[in-house]
């Protein structure tokens, strides 16, 4: 069955991180896909391009809809998704299912739509205000109650989909991350190699506890911090790193060129991820491939990720952190080569490959 996609990409001109990775890595694969059985894929774009490349096959939609605000966001990309499918069915060329990566999804579809979830942070956070959260039980409800089809990037949001909201299992499927978008250098950690965090400089990621734990284990090497600041959370780092003592053993990095990942592991003493929650942990990933001793927090889905080996640590206790990061840094190169092995069980083209698989379903279930 051949399918046509029309994928709302009005949000994905945003920093790197793992909602622009995987739509980066998986899109372009998933259109070949589609193209290969005699389908396409399409994209709607919002006021500012999606900045990543697309093969030439896949039809670029513009719209002034912007990614911010959001209600503004959702009210204009509803019409220009509407418009988008008349003009096209209009020109004998209908689409047969519309796709997400955010919420809220538009109300109105004339069309059936799938959607990804990525994580439920506004449901889990801890300093999520309750109002916040049951605005957002409403808006994530309603929103996978009518999907055609749920995709969610790993067995944990899965599972927290089907306890929170009851969904048919039939219509939940799992379509994971990977790491293998990069190719990793020879491991050439120098003497004053540090500790590595990638990833953007946000609340959940729970940084402020590998500066406590960098306070009370002055052993510990440095830490090296690469990745966007959110919402002022560099500054509020910097503070507290001057109020613990450890300013001078620690650096930030800020965005960086993406040819430059590589080197950063390849460089690293150790990577830790002390995340409150995430919904997959593509650096995780990333860290095993490069060779890179790893410790995470034991947050599931990072357990799930990164495997039972990994040390890992309670996100509140600075002391078992210093624990799992000296565990770390002690590991053998045959564990560290297992590691990568297991890694490489997750691929963009295996998951480019389920994403296709859980469209065609999708769109197959609808009356055509």
């Amino acid at each position: 069955m051949s399918v046509r996609v029309l994928l709302s990409a009005v949000v994905l001109a945003q920093p790197m991180g793992g909602v622009r990775r995987h739509n980066a890595q998986l899109l372009p694969r998933a259109a070949a896909l589609l193209e290969s059985q005699g389908g396409s894929l399409a994209i709607l774009e919002g006021s500012s391009r999606a900045p990543f490349e697309l093969p030439a096959s896949v039809m670029r939609l513009s719209s002034s809809v912007p990614a911010h605000p959001v209600l503004a966001r959702a009210t204009l990309e509803g019409r220009a998704l509407r418009r988008a499918l008349e003009q096209e069915r209009e020109a004998g060329r209908p689409f047969d299912l519309v796709h997400t990566a955010h919420l809220p999804v538009p109300r109105g579809l004339p069309l059936a739509y799938s959607l990804t979830i990525h994580d439920l942070r506004a449901l889990e956070l801890a300093h999520t205000p309750m109002s916040r959260r049951l605005f957002a039980r409403k808006i994530i409800g309603m929103a996978v109650e009518r999907a055609a089809c749920v995709i969610a990037v790993s067995e944990h949001v899965r599972a927290q989909l089907l306890e929170r909201f009851q969904l048919d299992p039939a219509r939940l499927c799992v379509v994971p991350n990977a790491g293998d978008h990069f190719s990793p250098l020879p491991r050439q950690p120098r003497e004053g190699a540090r500790i590595l965090h990638v990833g953007h400089l946000e609340r959940r990621k729970n940084l402020e506890l590998l500066l406590r734990t960098l306070a009370l284990d002055p052993s510990l090497p440095a830490l090296l911090l690469a990745g966007e600041s959110k919402q002022g959370e560099a500054e509020r780092l910097r503070e507290l790193a001057t109020e613990l003592g450890v300013e001078g053993r620690i650096e930030f990095l800020g965005g960086f060129e993406e040819t430059r990942l590589a080197q950063l592991y390849a460089e690293s003493a150790c990577v830790v991820l002390p995340s409150h929650l995430e919904g997959f942990g593509i650096a995780a990933l990333e860290a095993q491939r490069a060779g890179v001793p790893l410790a995470v927090s034991r947050t599931p889905a990072l357990l799930e990720v990164a495997g039972p080996r990994a040390p890992n640590f309670a996100p509140d206790d600075p002391a078992e952190c210093a624990r799992a990061i000296h565990a770390a840094l002690g590991r053998g190169q045959a564990e560290l080569e297992a590691d990568a092995a297991a890694a490489a069980r997750f691929s963009w083209q295996s998951s480019a490959e389920l994403l296709v698989q859980a469209w065609t379903r999708a769109a197959r279930a609808q009356p055509r």
